[in-house]
């Protein structure tokens, strides 16, 4: 039995600059205390007839399929939780539910990200263009712009929702006087919004997609949303966020189609056909994630997500597995 003070160290460790060891000691700890105390996930593994004192390192720790967050609630201990993030159920589909036990650790998480890729938020004006995000309730990514926003206080910054008139005055302003701005949205908004406001934006703005047609268009690859965008607003490249709702993390791509993730969380390619093969570097097969900040549901989850990883520990999404939901964070091969 672990006790709650255990885990709080625990926790504490998780946003440091973690060495490649101390993250596979951190992780086997996560992972025996989530393995004993997450009634779904030890279930999972019992049926997988593992043995988990067999398992060495973080490469051969059990994953859950993601798609236990849609019919079961993945906690790890006893609590009651401070916020329920959940997905889109886009479709009919059932959605995700992400049982929150302390939303300063999300917090923590997206704003230690932030900080590794692009320095302190208030730094930057946000623009936010995520309308089928705004129009349900429980999403973790508003939460998160929200609090980015919040922490530059600047009143350029905002939700756009449907308003392209106001965004494109907005970005044209910023662009004018060189305040350094993000503007961060769907895919499908973000297209729309090209489609009807191409002009030139300043080397000041970064553009940032979240992935996701969320079945407003027709899906297309990355590397087309890209060059569309690209060439909308003249931006020599175009940036990506990768998360979702089953994670207290987020992955950055900087513009060349390579995701990098902070140190407490790490992406493993699994073999399509078997998923319990760890593949090597540059093969492409099944993203698995280990996200350390889900300390209190489960770290080590199994997406249904394609892709590959790079000698450097980046790596890209290729798409997605045929059969799986139609998912906000990644995009169809064609």
């Amino acid at each position: 039995m672990f006790d709650y003070s255990h885990i709080n160290r625990l926790q504490k460790k998780i946003f440091s600059q973690l060495s490649p060891e101390e993250f596979n000691e951190l992780a086997m700890e996560i992972f025996h205390y989530q393995a004993c105390e997450n009634i779904h996930y030890r279930d999972y593994i019992k049926y997988l007839g593992v043995d988990i004192r067999h398992i060495a390192n973080h490469h051969a720790i059990p994953f859950l399929p993601i798609g236990f967050f849609k019919n079961h609630k993945i906690i790890s201990g006893v609590f009651d939780e401070e916020i329920v993030f959940t997905s889109s159920g886009t479709g009919g589909m059932n959605a995700s539910n992400h049982y929150i036990r302390d939303l300063s650790l999300y917090t923590s998480s997206f704003m230690s990200g932030f900080r590794v890729f692009y320095g302190d938020p208030s730094q930057y004006r946000i623009l936010a263009l995520l309308p089928s995000y705004l129009e349900r309730e429980g999403s973790s990514l508003v939460y998160m712009v929200k609090e980015l926003i919040q922490a530059g206080g600047y009143s350029e910054s905002g939700f756009f929702l449907y308003d392209h008139d106001q965004l494109a005055d907005r970005l044209k302003a910023l662009s004018s006087n060189g305040m350094k701005t993000i503007l961060i949205g769907v895919s499908f908004a973000l297209l729309d919004f090209a489609a009807q406001y191409p002009f030139q934006l300043g080397d000041n703005i970064i553009l940032m997609e979240t992935g996701g047609m969320k079945g407003r268009k027709e899906e297309i690859t990355r590397a087309e949303l890209h060059k569309n965008l690209s060439k909308a607003f003249q931006l020599k490249s175009i940036h990506s966020e990768y998360g979702m709702t089953e994670l207290l993390s987020q992955a950055y791509s900087t513009g060349d189609g390579k995701f990098h993730t902070p140190p407490w969380m790490k992406v493993l390619i699994r073999d399509i056909r078997d998923p319990f093969s760890i593949l090597a570097e540059g093969k492409t097969g099944a993203i698995n994630i280990i996200d350390l900040a889900n300390i209190h549901s489960c770290a080590f989850i199994e997406t249904q997500d394609i892709g590959k990883l790079h000698p450097d520990g980046s790596f890209e999404v290729l798409g997605r597995i045929d059969s799986s939901d139609i998912r906000g964070c990644s995009l169809l091969i064609s």
